[in-house]
């Protein structure tokens, strides 16, 4: 059981740190609120439209599709770097990942997903 103490003293910190760390930030801070504060801030110009408004699903289509591409990147860099220790399997395995990529990139391609609202 004796092993396992440095475990719960790791988790014990872990969860008491940011705990008592925004409770010290809450005692520090300042707390002057107002309606310059609350408003809604879009690139510091006027909002044209209520926060609340409804938006085109297609917009979140193109946040995931570029959420996936970035993470195809992010596998692709190990893969570049390891290349010559993976050799031919590496090759293989790294062409059926782009081919799936490519084939869900020209259907959502097809179905009108890149087209802008």
């Amino acid at each position: 059981m004796a092993a396992y103490f440095p475990v719960l003293l790791f988790l014990l910190v872990g969860l008491a740190f940011p705990i008592i760390t925004l409770f010290i930030a809450q005692l520090v801070r300042p707390n002057r609120p107002g309606d310059v504060k609350s408003s809604v801030y879009e690139c510091g110009i006027e909002p044209e439209t209520p926060a609340w408004t409804r938006v085109s699903v297609r917009f979140y289509v193109i946040a995931v599709l570029f959420v996936i591409f970035d993470v195809e990147t992010i596998f692709l860099f190990p893969w570049a770097v390891k290349y010559g220790v993976l050799g031919l399997f590496g090759f293989i395995e790294m062409s059926i990942f782009l081919l799936i990529l490519v084939v869900g990139y020209i259907y959502a391609w097809r179905k009108g997903a890149l087209q802008w609202a």
